[in-house]
């Protein structure tokens, strides 16, 4: 009885090892689109943990936003491109936008970002 030899082959291991590569590398490309977002969040949790005790409109709330995004030093998405709209519970701050990364050649990576929050009056 013949027994039969098991195992990864050569080819293999190397389809394996270019599938783990091209996905460290597009995490090596996303990573800083995701710290810059983090940056983005909390400098829109700051200003609503800044303006919730006090009675504000929507231009100090810009102000505040002009100062967070010079310090966190954001450049993706501007302070102006921050949508504020005033509802019944107060103001609504929303920082939607997407992210191009170029990845190899001409493919890109693409990620979407949506970050809301409410300041209440």
């Amino acid at each position: 009885m013949k027994q039969r030899e098991r195992g990864a082959t050569f080819l293999g291991i190397v389809v394996i090892l270019l599938i783990l590569g091209a996905a460290l590398y597009a995490g090596i490309r996303l990573a800083p689109v995701y710290l810059e977002f983090s940056k983005v969040a909390r400098a829109l949790e700051q200003v609503r943990d800044e303006n919730a005790a006090v009675e504000t409109s929507s231009q100090q709330i810009r102000n505040a936003l002009e100062r967070r995004w010079d310090v966190e030093d954001i450049k993706r998405i501007g302070w102006k491109e921050i949508g504020i709209s005033k509802t019944s519970d107060g103001f609504e701050v929303t920082a939607s936008y997407r992210a191009e990364e170029p990845f190899v050649a001409n493919v890109y990576l693409l990620v979407k970002f949506d970050k809301t929050v409410v300041i209440p009056q």
